[in-house]
């Protein structure tokens, strides 16, 4: 399924989706330093974030328009190469209890098996997308042996959305399914934060996610309520939460980015979040990929904005590298196509020469 879009359109839809991922990049890292500057926070991790989109959109754009297939097949083999010779995927010293990091190796597992699920419908050899599907597999089946049970099931999803996204005619429609998804996992965290869910749920969903991280999300909401228009200042939960100061060593974080922005960066913080979420999948809306291409990356960033929504995984700048390199792929426009799109624009006018001027 390819675009029928002409070049002109092509170029003006991707002009449009960067200008909004300019303008909403430069939103948060304009806040954050506001934020910063009122309550005297610490903005370079956010801005050390925002970079790392950036740099990895750019990069996928670039990567993705001159090898549309070794780029995303390379960009899973290093996410799984990197999950796998750096377990704790940070340097400093490392938290091991009772959080961890399993949330960033199951981000960059799912990142990766996206990848390999990109590079299989974007090539034309039936092996070869075989055995990039196999790959994507493969990865699910590592999250599972590295005793990630997010990983896999967040991998295995992303699998089973991009054979389904291959029987999908209409784009818009996943697209508003996926972020529909986004929103109802925030949600619950945040109903979880609030003590908002029925006793036996709420006892079900505390064994699965720790008490202790319920007790985080209960004191970032609590910032985010004495604090609503601006937030404590970005860096600074880990001075104001009692549950994160009473754990050593701990990473000062509520372990929810939703909440994480609520409570350092305050309303306008989350809505910038999810801005530039929808930023992304606003972009694969209107990108001239295939559908199904589009679909996969979409599902991958939904289940990464899951796992962020219960866990640290932005936390790690090889995360939102890769999540940036991810949508970057699966908006680059390939120079083959390009080219084939011009000589089929100049057989349609029969070679005509140009009127004199």
């Amino acid at each position: 399924m390819t675009s029928a879009a002409g070049p002109d359109e092509d170029s003006d839809r991707r002009n449009v989706s960067d200008a909004a991922g300019v303008v909403v990049l430069g939103a948060c890292a304009a806040w954050s330093l506001i934020s910063a500057a009122v309550h005297d926070g610490r903005p370079e991790g956010v801005l050390l974030a925002i970079l790392a989109v950036a740099a990895g959109y750019a990069a996928g754009r670039i990567s993705g328009a001159l090898l549309p297939v070794a780029a995303p097949c390379a960009g899973a083999l290093a996410g799984v190469g990197l999950t796998l010779g750096v377990p704790h995927l940070s340097p400093g010293p490392q938290i091991v209890a009772p959080l961890g990091h399993a949330g960033a190796t199951a981000a960059v597992l799912t990142l990766s098996a996206g990848a390999a699920c990109c590079a299989a419908w974007v090539t034309a050899v039936p092996a070869l997308r075989l055995g990039l599907r196999l790959l994507a597999a493969g990865i699910a089946v590592t999250a599972a042996a590295l005793g990630s049970t997010t990983g896999f099931v967040a991998c295995s999803a992303v699998l089973l959305c991009s054979l389904a996204a291959g029987h999908l005619r209409r784009r818009g429609v996943g697209i508003a399914g996926l972020a529909l998804a986004a929103a109802s996992v925030t949600g619950l965290t945040w109903t979880v934060a609030a003590n908002a869910v029925p006793d036996g749920l709420a006892a079900w969903l505390e064994a699965q996610l720790t008490r202790h991280r319920v007790e985080l999300w209960h004191d970032a909401l609590d910032m985010a309520g004495g604090e609503p228009a601006l937030g404590v200042g970005p860096g600074r939960f880990g001075e104001f939460s009692a549950t994160a100061g009473a754990t050593l060593p701990s990473d000062g974080k509520p372990h929810s980015a939703p909440l994480q922005q609520a409570a350092e960066q305050g309303v306008v913080g989350v809505l910038l979040l999810a801005a530039a979420f929808g930023w992304m999948l606003f972009a694969l809306w209107r990108t001239a990929r295939p559908t199904p291409v589009a679909l996969t990356a979409g599902a991958a960033l939904t289940a990464l904005a899951a796992i962020a929504a219960v866990g640290n995984a932005l936390s790690f700048t090889m995360v939102s590298v890769g999540a940036g390199l991810l949508a970057g792929l699966a908006t680059a426009r390939p120079i083959a196509d390009e080219s084939a799109q011009r000589e089929s624009d100049v057989r349609a006018r029969g070679d005509r020469p140009a009127p004199d001027a």
